[in-house]
């Protein structure tokens, strides 16, 4: 496919670090917190083509069903994208990881009949750009996948999130915000909600400032005109 000419840079986004930790945690994570199950809920049903915003080290690549006809998955960090790149090339379904940042997505408008966007809103520097990018690029009646973590619904665990956002935990976790509400910023961007539900995760064991999540999906409305 033909990509869009942007402006932003090849490695929009560089946390070196935090990719190495990223790509042995994660693994790890897919196996003992129970993710790779919620990828597979996640991407179950999708068909023709789709974007994933932020493929991170591509975990997500081996969960896509054969009724997918394509994947441009787009990573900013140089590292997960090269780690990317080699998990595309193990996949069943065709996948092209290219850089770009999710508030600028280099390709044509209403070109996806999917989007994909699994633990990647916490981190994208401005979260209603970014969505309203991905609402440009779906088709009118396109889907919309999230898994992200995001504000508690306890109080005081939101107040907890709240104070680590503003001080250390971005540093130390590649831009990651835990308190955003993805729910409400995905209604706010213009998607009609569909069928949701909210999840701990890991389910059992210490409760982490990133444990409270969110799987579902959102549509991209017929008749809405972009702006």
């Amino acid at each position: 496919m033909r990509l869009r000419s942007t402006k932003v840079p090849r490695d929009a986004v560089h946390h070196p670090v935090f990719a190495r930790f990223y790509a042995r945690f994660s693994v790890a994570a897919d196996r003992n917190a129970g993710i790779a199950a919620y990828r597979r809920e996640l991407l179950d049903g999708l068909s023709g083509r789709v974007i994933e915003i932020g493929a991170g080290n591509g975990l997500n690549f081996a969960y896509y069903p054969q009724a997918v006809s394509e994947v441009v998955a787009l990573e900013p960090e140089r590292s997960l994208r090269h780690l990317a790149t080699q998990a595309a090339r193990r996949s069943e379904v065709p996948v092209d990881v290219v850089p770009g940042a999710a508030e600028a997505l280099p390709v044509k408008s209403e070109a996806f009949d999917g989007a994909v966007a699994s633990l990647v809103l916490c981190s994208v520097r401005d979260l209603p750009r970014a969505l309203g990018e991905i609402k440009r690029v779906l088709r009118p009646g396109g889907e919309l996948r999230f898994f992200e973590h995001g504000l508690a619904e306890d109080k005081g665990m939101a107040r907890t999130q709240r104070a680590l956002d503003r001080t250390v935990w971005p540093l130390m976790f590649g831009g990651c915000h835990t308190a955003r509400d993805t729910i409400a910023a995905i209604e706010a961007a213009g998607f009609e909600l569909g069928m949701y539900r909210r999840l701990r995760v890991p389910e059992r064991g210490v409760r982490l400032p990133s444990s409270p999540c969110v799987l579902g999906v959102a549509r991209r409305p017929f008749g809405t005109d972009l702006p």
